[in-house]
Order: structure tokens, then sequence, then C-alpha cells
């Protein structure tokens, strides 16, 4: 069977190309993806090329497929595994096998798999690995985004707490306690505060900080103070460029207590030491954000870590239990991670996208990998439609959710636009 797929093979060198599957195994499965959200760890794939941890040195022989946040329909099942797996169900993958400790991952490492590609072969390992996970949720894009909800979930675990005279280590987020989102009114920021209102274990103060009026302004039109309050969440947004003394304003809503949980979404020097700052006593630096800067630093407090048992932690990516915990929550409706999606385009836009990501604003970019499409905002829809009559229903069905993508919206989209 033929895909097309973009494939990388060296610094900034993507290719968009058709080729032929090798014959299905018994030990492998045949699918098709659907939808696929670019992630900066892609942009840093490309950047990187060969010199990417996970990126094989021969790709400019035996090109990988990019693209790791990937949903679609299996279609068919090796022998092996037809006792677990059915034809016809939906999927998505966790990239981070950790397959006999080795750092290979679809999207980076696999010259048949990936999520920018219209099929797949999913090789032996995913399965063996418990990483092919079946999603029972409504349409595909949702499950395209488990995967970063899951570095969300994730990451909230892996934050902890002591007790003083105890060695034991909490692990997770202080239950009722004070918790601040650094640079939180991006995408992922945004999931975070999806998470933090919805999840079992919330804080009783919920601080969103960025430096951009309109991505705030938008945080508050999709998580208003009323919906926290509904979970017990109090919600405060904060633009730390329009005060004096942000420090001194961000402890003052804690009593001067101080957070004791704060993440940081920016790798950003200034931004990362704001978050040491405004620790309080066991406070827990959670730094989220991954840099492209393999020597980036920030100054970290260390006598209130010695007299203040602060601490920091930092998590890439989630695990197997933190994606399966994100589809369940999604399937029930819990979260909506297109509250992440500001952006929507096809197979012909991946290359662009990719190599220019930190240059587009907005959230995350969905990409539906049977089509040819534009990278579009979800913002111009409106302006776009008064030419297009395909942008102005999509724009008709968004407005009915908030202004966020939907099923609705993708099934539109998918049922109305011509495959490739």
């Amino acid at each position: 069977m033929k895909t097309k797929a973009v494939r990388i093979y060296g610094k900034n060198d993507l290719r968009l190309e058709e080729f032929e599957l090798p014959e299905l195994r018994d030990d492998e499965i045949l699918a098709h993806v659907v939808s696929d959200s670019i992630c900066m760890s892609s942009y840093k794939a490309a950047q990187q090329g060969a010199d990417h941890k996970r990126i094989p040195d021969d790709i400019h022989i035996n090109p990988t497929i990019i693209g790791h946040e990937f949903c679609g329909e299996i279609i068919e099942v090796g022998a092996k595994w037809k006792s677990k797996f059915t034809a016809g169900n939906k999927f998505s993958i966790q990239p981070a096998l950790n397959y006999k400790g080795s750092l290979d991952a679809p999207g980076y490492s696999y010259r048949f798999i990936g999520g920018d590609a219209t099929y797949v072969i999913i090789p032996n390992e995913v399965m063996e690995m418990n990483c092919l996970l079946e999603y029972s949720g409504e349409g595909y894009f949702m499950a395209s985004l488990s995967e970063p909800m899951s570095c969300i979930i994730g990451a909230f675990k892996a934050s902890y707490h002591t007790i003083t005279g105890s060695y034991v280590h909490h692990m997770g987020v202080v239950q009722g306690g004070n918790m601040a989102i650094l640079a939180g009114a991006g995408a992922m920021g945004l999931g975070a505060v999806d998470y933090a209102i919805h999840c079992d274990r919330r804080p009783g103060l919920l601080v969103i900080t960025d430096t951009d009026s309109e991505r705030l302004k938008r945080a508050e039109s999709l998580f208003p103070v009323s919906e926290g309050l509904k979970y017990g969440v109090s919600l405060q947004f904060v633009n730390t460029r329009d005060i004096q003394n942000p420090d001194e304003y961000l402890l003052s809503l804690t009593g001067g207590k101080g957070y004791d949980d704060v993440f940081v979404f920016a790798p950003v020097r200034p931004v990362t030491e704001q978050a040491d700052r405004i620790l309080g006593r066991d406070g827990c630096l959670n730094f989220f954000a991954g840099p492209t800067n393999t020597d980036f630093k920030a100054e970290f407090n260390f006598y209130n870590v010695h007299y203040a048992a602060t601490h920091v932690v930092g998590t890439s990516g989630g695990n197997t239990e933190d994606m399966i915990d994100s589809l369940k929550m999604m399937s029930e409706g819990t979260i909506n991670p297109a509250v992440m999606i500001t952006h929507i385009g096809g197979l012909d836009a991946v290359i662009p996208t990719t190599l220019h990501l930190p240059e587009i604003p907005g959230g995350k970019k969905l990409i539906y990998t049977n089509i040819n499409l534009e990278l579009t905002a979800i913002a111009d829809f409106a302006e776009k439609g008064k030419d297009d009559d395909l942008f102005c229903q999509l724009n008709k069905l968004v407005q009915k959710h908030k202004g966020l993508w939907n099923t609705e919206a993708e099934k539109f989209l998918l049922d109305n636009h011509a495959s490739l």
C-alpha cells in the first residue's frame, strides 16, 4: 500500500513524499492516520536533524516520518495482535515507548510510522509496551491532543512536597493549595488550566499569568471565574507587564504565604526566576517548558532551598497511564482540549508550519492528513467564509462552540473536502 508522508532527511530538510509501505508482518498493524497535532518538539527535531536524541544518524539515507500527536483508524491487524485489537477501531499512540531503554519513538525514529502520514505500519514494540491505545470518543482530533494532555497530567503528578521532619515525598500538587501557571495563556497553559480546574486534585487558588493581553482575554473567556468556583477553584488572570512590582502583587494574592506549586510554561530566564521568588515554604517549581537552548540556565535561591525546603522538578512528556487518563477524561467530557487549537490545515501545510512554528502566533496547529489545506486560523474563518462556502459553514459550527474547534466542524470538513 502507498502512503503520503512528511519525512525528515536532515536539519530543516522535510519532504512530502509518496512511497510504498512494506508488506505487513504478523506482529504489526496497518493504520490510517486522520489527524495530527504539530508539537514544538517536531520543530526542535527539524532544527536538530540527526543531532536529535530520538532521530537516527542515517536519515539522509533512511528518512523517518515526523509527527507524534496523532489519531486514526486501525485497518488491518497482524495475527499476533488479533485477540487484542480490531480493525475499524480508533486509536491514539503514546510515542514515549521506552522499549528496552531506547529513546526511539514514533514521529522521530521510524521509517513507516509517524503522525504526518496517510497510512502507517505500527511496529510490534508499540503494542508490546501497551502504547497503542484505543479511543472511544467522538471524532479524531481529541485523541490527537491526548499526548500533549498526557504531558500536563504527568507534570501535575511529578510535582512533590515534603513534611518537616519526614523524608517522605508526597507526589502531586497540593490539594486546595496555591498554584500559579506562569506564561500560562498559550496552548499548553490553557490545557493545564482546564486540567487543574477539572481533575480530582485541585488547587484552591489558581493564578494564570502572561504578558499578552489578548491571550489572557481569551483564556478568561474560556475559563471564567464562575467555572472555577463551581469546582472550588479561585481563578485570577494577571498581566505581569501591566504591574509595577509583579512579584509583590502575585504574593499578595496568597496573603503573603507564597505558592505551593508554580508551573513555568515558557523557557525564559526572567519567568523561571520569578517562579523561584514566589514559592512558599515547601514550594515546588515545575519547569514544564522545554528549552531549545541546551545551555539554558536561571538562578535559583539556595538559601530558600535549605531553609524553606523549596525545590524544582521537570518532566519531558507523560507516560502511558497519563495518556489513558487523558483519553478517559476526554471521552467523558471532563476536559476539552479544543481550547488548545487555534489553526487547522492539511498535509501540505505540515512542512511550512513545522519549520516556522515559533513564528506562527496562536496555539496548537491541527493537521488533517488526508486533505490539502493551507494552515488557517480559526479566527480567520469568518473573513475567509465571505468567499469560500467551506469556511462559511465551518465558522458557523465553531461559533456554536465558543469559537472552538469541535467534532461537528471536523466531520463537516472531512465530509466536504476532497481527499488527497
